[in-house]
């Protein structure tokens, strides 16, 4: 009878249900998709609709169940950061959880600078300012809708809510306290400097658990509905980028990749200090699922551009179960440099192009453009916008990788992978077990059920292995390439601030 651990992993456009055992097999996988809601009453307003969510987990629990002949050892949640929302003392939600897409805290995320500086904002949380992130989302709320934080006991990020739909106990994990710009990076304790902008202090937030922690057991009724046995313990886990980074099996010396709708680079360093370039390079720091270790990063969006070029330029094949086949296919077609098309993917406002107002463009269209070039030109752009990254960790801590290790959706597109290779010049790694965050979420849950003494434990037990894409005859190309794209955010900015 196999043992293994039961993930429930929500994305932004997926949730789903994974099996996985001991030796960090896939065993089975249920997914449905995953969107955000229109709010009722607020125009263009955003929302993850919880109960819509724990529904569809409600549905794709039982489905992997009943594809694996087991015994599941312990549950595990990791979702998304900075989105949470106030509950009750009996977890009913006091507003909707504001999704990280919605548009009505862009005004906050520029006021937020008259009350606090960014500087002492990245001094004190080793955040940069972002529309979405969490201390943003209160401040909205405490304006438009004071009476949902006055009738408020706690809050809970979206990891939280999720476990206390499986077991009643209120929680909070580090890494996702990370994501929300009122935690001191230094310390792991709540900012009274910034609680205080909202009106709150850190009795308002449940204890913490540590990532591996039990949070409680799963209820009779959670059993009824699902058939997980009651009893079976809730594991704590959190923010997916965390995570991402133990399931790639990537050691201290390379930069890991977590690659999907959002982009995020990551290294994992032993101890944090502050730092004038990191601010000014866009670079973030979270704290790391193990105590001890922080993680400097840069939020990049990537799938979402990938996204954006599918339905604008491939839409009459939109519906081709094979189309991402088709557009990796067209892109191999064309040389490195994509007919002099060049995409800048800043098309959200993070990443190391933010200090420049950069936004997406796309340059050097003609009339004899084709899409393919439009796509290949994505992937490069995502891959210079990489290396900028790589270039600010550098001149930040001094790090530079000895390869890049790719999780996620992302590590899927080969040709993708090549690109990196040859804009970066080192070694793309990927792994046979390409959901690196499911599984680092696991291995968390195997020492949390005592299924393994530790997380180096519960990594030997692991049997996977590994694809390396080195770089080739491109890669003097791409380095001219580059040289003439890292002009372009300066070049561009003069643009983009002109508010005409």
């Amino acid at each position: 009878m196999n043992q293994y651990i039961l993930v429930l992993d929500c994305g932004a456009t997926t949730l789903r249900a994974v099996a996985i055992g001991m030796k960090g097999e896939i065993l089975a996988i249920s997914a449905l998709p995953n969107v955000p809601r229109l709010q009722s009453g607020c125009e263009e307003c955003l929302i993850w609709d919880i109960d819509e969510i724990w529904n569809k987990f409600l549905q794709v629990i039982p489905k992997v169940r009943s594809q694996v002949d087991g015994k599941i050892e312990a549950v595990t949640v990791t979702t998304f950061g900075a989105d949470g929302t106030t509950v009750k003392k009996d977890g009913t939600l006091t507003y909707p959880v504001i999704s990280w897409q919605c548009s009505r805290t862009s005004g906050w995320a520029k006021r937020i600078a008259s009350l606090i500086s960014p500087r002492e904002i990245f001094r004190l949380t080793g955040y940069q300012i972002i529309p979405f992130n969490t201390i943003i989302k209160l401040l909205w709320m405490r304006e438009n809708v004071p009476e949902a934080l006055d009738q408020a006991d706690s809050y809970m990020m979206m990891p939280g809510l999720l476990s206390y739909k499986l077991c009643g106990e209120m929680s909070f994990d580090y890494p996702s306290a990370s994501t929300t710009m009122m935690i001191d990076i230094r310390t792991k304790k709540w900012s009274d400097r910034l609680l205080s902008l909202v009106g709150l202090d850190e009795t308002f937030f449940p204890p913490f658990t540590p990532s591996g922690g039990v949070i409680g057991q799963v209820t009779e009724k959670v059993h009824s509905e699902t058939g997980i046995p009651k009893g079976t313990p809730v594991i704590a886990a959190g923010h997916d980028t965390q995570f991402a980074l133990i399931g790639s099996m990537a050691d201290q010396s390379e930069m890991v990749l977590s690659s999907g709708t959002w982009e995020i680079a990551a290294i994992r360093i032993p101890e944090y200090h502050d730092s004038e370039r990191a601010f000014e390079t866009g670079i973030m720091t979270e704290f790391d699922a193990i105590d001890g270790l922080w993680n400097p990063q840069m939020l990049m969006m990537a799938g979402g551009v990938v996204e954006w070029v599918r339905r604008n330029f491939y839409a009459d094949i939109k519906d081709r179960s094979d189309i991402y086949s088709l557009m990796i296919d067209s892109g191999r077609e064309v040389e490195p440099g994509s007919g002099r098309v060049i995409v800048v993917p800043s098309f959200m406002p993070s990443g190391p192009n933010k200090p420049y107002e950069t936004q997406g463009t796309i340059l050097g269209l003609g009339l004899t453009t084709d899409r393919s070039q439009v796509y290949r030109a994505a992937l490069e752009g995502l891959s210079f916008q990489l290396k900028q990254a790589v270039k600010a960790f550098f001149e930040t801590f001094g790090f530079e990788p000895t390869a890049l290790r790719v999780v996620g959706g992302g590590s899927k597109n080969h040709l993708w992978n090549q690109i990196r290779a040859d804009v970066l010049g080192i070694p793309v790694i990927t792994t046979s077990c390409e959901e690196g965050t499911v599984l680092g979420a696991a291995l968390f849950a195997m020492v949390g059920s005592d299924a393994a003494r530790s997380i180096e434990e519960a990594k030997n037990m692991v049997e996977i292995t590994t694809r390396v894409w080195e770089p080739s005859e491109n890669w003097p190309r791409y380095q001219k390439l580059y040289e003439e794209y890292e002009k372009l955010p300066l070049f561009l900015a003069s643009h983009y601030r002109n508010k005409i």
